[in-house]
């Protein structure tokens, strides 16, 4: 109880860490709710998106971040803002099932994207005989069972709780003291088949894929200089624009694969560190640290409708025919408005001209 006590002693008072903690994480909520909606609805509102593959695993990865901005992050909000535990044991406990759970699943949907994404590129021919409908569901089946066995087993050994370093509820390793060995395999074997084993599928799956790209567009480049031999008489920036054009290609590929990566490596690996220092360090650790931690790992939520969904062209155009759509809606409504107002307009004059001026004559004549 020692460890606790520090961390409550120092979590007594709200610092100025605390208060851009808490901005942060409010951000990071109003950020992940919008996108993540976004996603849904552009989901729900495409079919053509519903029929391909990776529609199915956006849609579990969307519902997990919608889930964990509903639950897990409000409450590590309310946390820091009354530098407390909030709410009541169960109700924690209830939280912290769903912290592991949906963290779990949204890292193995990752992996299952990146499988994907590397199916389609180097067999493009076999890509839907290779992988269909049933395929995918057969893959989220996995990821909701995986993680359900180790939030599970947590829950039912009493191992997750309100962690203070945290600031939310989680795996508590103060409640799990006595537990000993047993808990500190369960979280190695935890991070190790997630953290881990997400991290080890998305460098071989998309490093694959990069690799085939850049062999897609060496092939290009060769062809567009022989071109550009045949082609004497072309303008010096003509073919200026076409060398400049095959350097973007490439460093466009290549940016794709390192923000799948490097995002998933910044937003997890400080949070799954320090779980597992925390197990062996021998003296407490910094509660702002374990928060930035906590917080990286939510904004993952926030970054993964950008990074999987809204900046792809078919999410794009389909969020712009949406913007179309409500705008026309509301012009509509403002213009039959104005309509109506002119016709209220026009009938009061009518009525108005209408009327017979008063006469001045005697009432006998």
């Amino acid at each position: 109880m020692h460890l606790s006590k520090v961390w409550i002693f120092k979590r007594s008072t709200m610092d100025a860490a605390d208060v851009a903690a808490s901005v942060l994480v409010l951000g990071i909520i109003i950020v992940s709710l919008l996108s993540n909606v976004v996603v849904l609805i552009c989901f729900l509102y495409n079919p053509e998106i519903r029929k391909q593959v990776p529609g199915l695993f956006i849609l579990n990865l969307t519902f997990c971040n919608l889930l964990l901005s509903v639950s897990n992050m409000p409450l590590t909000l309310v946390g820091l803002i009354t530098t407390g535990h909030p709410g009541g044991s169960i109700f924690c406990q209830i939280v912290g099932f769903l912290d592991t759970f949906l963290t779990t699943n949204s890292m193995l949907s990752m992996a299952a994207l990146s499988i994907d994404r590397w199916v389609a590129v180097v067999f493009p021919l076999s890509y839907h005989s290779r992988i269909r409908h049933r395929d995918a569901v057969i893959a989220l089946g996995y990821t909701w069972i995986h993680s359900l066995c180790f939030s599970t087993v947590a829950t039912w050994r009493s191992w997750v709780g309100y962690h203070h370093l945290y600031a939310s509820c989680t795996l508590c390793n103060v409640r799990a003291k006595g537990a000993g060995m047993p808990y500190v395999l369960f979280t190695v074997a935890l991070h190790s088949l997630t953290f881990l084993l997400t991290l080890v599928v998305l460098c071989v799956t998309y490093l694959k894929v990069l690799k085939v790209a850049r062999f897609h567009c060496k092939r290009i480049d060769v062809i567009t200089m022989q071109t550009l031999v045949l082609l004497v008489d072309i303008h010096p920036s003509v073919r200026q624009k076409c060398l400049d054009e095959q350097k973007r290609r490439r460093l466009r590929a290549t940016k794709k694969i390192s923000t799948f990566i490097g995002t998933f490596v910044v937003c997890f690996s400080p949070y799954v560190i320090t779980r597992l220092v925390e197990l062996f360090a021998p003296g407490p650790i910094s509660p702002h640290w374990g928060v930035l931690s906590k917080c990286l790992a939510y904004s993952k939520a926030a970054s993964d409708p950008f990074v999987y969904s809204l900046l792809r062209h078919q999410y794009r155009k389909t969020c712009s025919l949406l913007a179309n759509k409500v705008l026309k809606r509301s012009q509509l409504n403002s213009s039959s408005l104005r309509m109506e107002s002119n016709t209220g307009r026009r009938n009061i004059a009518n009525t108005t001209n209408n009327i017979q001026p008063p006469t001045n004559k005697p009432v006998g004549q």
